[in-house]
């Protein structure tokens, strides 16, 4: 089962979110207007644009779920999908991007964990 395939045809129909190639070459991303808020890397993994802002605010929750990896110092953080109750937890993060994108914006906006690690490797 493709989840990342299932996830993004739920978000596809929240009116706040358009579909598009992502920033970092990912074939699907979703974005706003102005931000990219979620790409699609593979058939079981999506990075999300929380902001660090709102990274710190939710951090006790992000560490203690297995589903989810942070990047040091990123706005973004990783979600492994695997079932069900995981996409729910995508989309809450997904809202929750979306409420930090129309509040307080990063400041120097980082790619996603997939842009990090390109440029790493370079």
């Amino acid at each position: 089962m493709n989840t990342a395939r299932h996830a993004s045809e739920r978000l596809m129909s929240w009116p706040s979110l358009a579909p598009g190639r992502a920033q970092c070459g990912a074939e699907l991303g979703l974005r706003t207007a102005t931000h990219d808020i979620v790409h699609f890397h593979g058939e079981h993994e999506a990075d999300v644009h929380l902001t660090r802002a709102m990274i710190a605010k939710l951090r006790p929750a992000l560490l203690g779920s297995s589903a989810v990896r942070l990047r040091a110092g990123s706005g973004w953080v990783t979600v492994r999908l695997d079932m069900g109750s995981d996409i729910d937890l995508l989309a809450t993060l997904v809202s929750a991007a979306l409420q930090a994108s129309t509040g307080h914006p990063d400041t120097a906006p980082d790619g996603c964990t997939r842009s990090c690690l390109a440029s790493a490797r370079i």
